[in-house]
């Protein structure tokens, strides 16, 4: 029952996403080939509430997770390859199947069979790095 605000959020929010068609693959497809401007400003708007939402817990030492532990967001190490290989990896993936991993959920509330395939792959992806996860260099 504590996590029903939660799935509320996240039904409101994919909701959101497939009104506002940032789950379509022609939006999408709009944005690669630069022909609309409508991802990158949910984009931005996304990057801009993530960076106020990350800025306020790092002032508010006080802010708690929903078990009740204090949340603190380490200094991540500096890496010269990390970033960009990380972001060409993941633009690859969003590339080969015209998806962001956001909206997956969205779709696959809608019914979309290929979503479906999508979320299985990428659970099994993460259950392969979740392997050889300790083999990487972070």
């Amino acid at each position: 029952m504590r996590f029903l605000p939660y799935l509320l959020a996240g039904i409101v929010f994919g909701f959101g996403l497939i009104k506002a068609e940032a789950a379509s693959w022609y939006r999408i497809m709009e944005m690669f080939h630069f022909q609309a401007f409508k991802m990158y400003g949910i984009i931005i708007s996304a990057v801009l509430t993530a960076f106020v939402g990350v800025e306020l817990i790092k002032r508010f030492t006080s802010v708690k997770s929903i078990e009740g532990s204090v949340i603190s967001i380490p200094q991540k190490a500096e890496g010269k390859w990390r970033f960009p290989l990380g972001g060409f990896i993941f633009g690859i993936g969003w590339g080969m199947i015209g998806l962001c991993p956001g909206p997956i959920f969205a779709l696959v509330g809608t019914g979309s069979v290929g979503a479906i395939v999508v979320l299985v792959g990428a659970l099994h992806g993460t259950w392969w790095y979740g392997l050889v996860r300790d083999r990487l260099p972070h």
